[in-house]
């Protein structure tokens, strides 16, 4: 073969590798830039896997915190009908108890006044001591008893406090001033209250002495060898001396017949 034949052969085969490692740069080149874009849309990819996979435990923490909240709702539902229950059956009670303590007011009030009037007649039997104060506490108990303000309970108290007050009287040794009538003139004196066996008085002077007469219902003069006595129970009455035996005067009992029917 002629050199300028070969010559020509070895140029078109170089040609003809050049133009096949062209192509083949050209396709790599086609394939690299495929794989780069597979690469970052799978990057693009796996952003929005992890942002959904993080929505998705976000979530899954809100749904878990919204389920304890729920179960704690229950709990306290339950609880909560406990209670109505029991504040049904304590309105069950406190309506009866209402209804009770009306029928109670209905039939204590009638008793009271009652009361009230025994208190009343008793002072004005009763001997003459502290006749204004006793008789101003009925007044003052008969007054209550017409007030609305005032509830029932409160008004039985002051009752039971006139008679345990009244009760009191009887155990127990006084002595106060007062006034009394002597000879037709108004004398101040010395009260001594035994109980209520005797009542007895001695002017301020200490001249004279008197003693209530259950039988005539007025006081009547005592003779002067009763001064020490009296005397003496009026400073144990003030706590001026210490507490003894002591002889005063007393009335003789009224007897009272019944007659026959």
């Amino acid at each position: 073969m002629p050199f300028h034949n070969k010559a020509s052969c070895l140029l078109a085969s170089a040609f003809l590798t050049v133009g096949v490692m062209h192509a083949q740069a050209a396709d790599m080149d086609q394939a690299i830039n495929k794989g780069v874009d597979r690469v970052g849309k799978a990057q693009q990819a796996q952003v929005k896997i992890d942002h959904v996979d993080g929505e998705t435990r976000s979530m899954e923490r809100e749904y878990r915190s919204v389920v304890k909240e729920v179960e704690g709702l229950n709990v306290y539902i339950e609880q909560l009908n406990k209670q109505l229950l029991n504040q049904e059956s304590e309105l069950v009670k406190i309506d009866e108890s209402i209804r009770q303590v009306t029928l109670i007011e209905r039939q204590i009030t009638p008793l009271m006044l009652r009361m009230i009037d025994a208190i009343d007649q008793f002072v004005k039997a009763d001997i003459p001591f502290l006749i204004e104060q006793r008789t101003k506490r009925v007044e003052k108990i008969k007054d209550m008893m017409g007030r609305s303000d005032v509830t029932v309970a409160e008004k039985y108290r002051k009752v039971m406090e006139a008679y345990q007050t009244e009760i009191d009287y009887g155990r127990t040794i006084e002595s106060y001033r007062g006034d009394v009538v002597i000879d037709g003139t108004s004398r101040e004196v010395d009260f001594l209250r035994t109980g209520r066996i005797s009542l007895a008085y001695q002017t301020l002077d200490g001249q004279k002495l008197g003693v209530w007469n259950a039988k005539t219902s007025q006081f009547e003069a005592l003779d002067s060898s009763y001064k020490s006595k009296i005397m003496m129970g009026i400073r144990i009455a003030r706590e001026q001396a210490a507490p003894q035996l002591i002889k005063v005067p007393v009335a003789a009992p009224v007897v009272v017949t019944a007659e026959a029917k």
